[in-house]
């Protein structure tokens, strides 16, 4: 019973980090962009430099662990373990770090020459990437109603190309509209893979998966992210340029440049965390899911705070990709009432003792 509780309170409290940092995430670098920002790998390294953040949480449980461990041998000077994590789980995370770091860069070149809204849709197509990975990668198993929502997700995103750059920024070609939009859903494939790869690795690691490991897993992987958007801005000469883009912000200059680039390195650490706390608390279908259900809410926010283009074709794909997520959850439900049910059911058989 303890057990359960403590698995919903890190659902409940997974999904909120990851509602801020999938709907915060987004503004943010737009904000960046919006406001005369125009390094694309420096925008790559902000979305998962934050991860120093995950020392706290990290620092709360070995300490109480270690008192749990003195209670447990009246000992005041019993031994615990500071890193739990083993070699081949060590390896495993930078090489999804590695990954990561290249799908932030493939996201913020995107989203560089993409509104939020376009950029929200696009990744919404997402799922349907998950779910096909999932399926082969951790044999997720698929209801009518999950295919239904993949198809109605499928059918969202590719109705934007109905117009493809009837969106288009201002003093934006139609060239850098395009590939925007191309890299966009590079990074939405990419991504789709990284979850299941990560649910997967959970399962073929050779120790115990806690949540405190899933922590050190996520600061690992953010960090060898970090360092490969670190090595492409020394190579696209971001370091030369950063004083003079603060100066020249747009919002108000240096200190309001400084604060944006603080809260984007921490908002869209909670989307990284929140994402890869939900594998562990459910699978990788469900963190799709569940970043994809939150894009409407993005689109809403970026209508209301950037004044964002919302056409028909707009409104066509919120609709399917709303109509997805209803069918997602609906078929869950029943899923879950069925299984219910059945245990319900055997639970009320008689027991008979058998003598040989």
């Amino acid at each position: 019973m303890i057990k359960m509780k403590m698995k919903t309170v890190l659902v409940i409290i997974n999904c909120i980090i990851l509602a801020i940092g999938n709907c915060g995430g987004p503004l943010m670098t737009r904000l960046y962009f919006r406001n005369g920002g125009k390094r694309i790998w420096f925008s790559s390294f902000l979305q998962t430099s934050g991860c120093p953040i995950i020392l706290l949480p990290l620092l709360f449980s070995f300490l109480t662990r270690r008192h749990r461990k003195q209670e447990e041998e009246q000992e005041e000077e019993a031994k615990t373990t500071v890193i739990l994590m083993k070699p081949p789980l060590f390896f495993a995370s930078v090489l999804v770090g590695l990954l990561i770091g290249f799908d932030n860069y493939l996201y913020a070149y995107g989203l560089a020459y993409l509104p939020v809204t376009t950029s929200s849709l696009i990744i919404s197509s997402q799922l349907a990437f998950t779910a096909f990975f999932a399926f082969f990668m951790v044999k997720q198993r698929f209801t009518p109603f999950t295919i239904n929502a993949v198809v109605l997700l499928t059918l969202g995103a590719g109705s934007l190309a109905l117009h493809a750059d009837g969106d288009k920024l201002d003093k934006e070609t139609h060239k850098e509209y395009i590939i925007g939009f191309v890299m966009t859903v590079a990074a939405a494939v990419l991504y789709a893979f990284v979850l299941p790869l990560v649910e997967l690795t959970y399962k073929k690691a050779s120790q115990r998966i806690s949540y405190t490991l899933v922590l050190e897993m996520q600061l690992v992987l953010c960090l060898v992210a970090t360092c490969f958007c670190l090595v492409g801005m020394l190579a696209d000469g971001d370091f030369k340029e950063l004083a003079r883009e603060a100066r020249e912000f747009k919002l108000g200059g240096s200190a309001y440049y400084y604060v944006v680039v603080v809260f984007t390195g921490i908002i869209w650490q909670g989307f990284f965390l929140g994402s890869i706390g939900m594998i562990f608390c459910a699978s990788s279908l469900v963190s799709g899911v569940l970043i994809s259900a939150l894009l409407p809410l993005t689109e809403v926010l970026a209508v209301l705070f950037f004044k964002e283009k919302f056409q028909a074709e707009k409104g066509v794909s919120l609709f399917l990709s709303l109509w997805g997520f209803v069918s997602y959850f609906y078929g869950q439900f029943k899923t879950e009432k069925k299984t219910q049910a059945q245990e319900a059911q055997l639970s009320q058989l008689p027991v008979t003792d058998s003598v040989a």
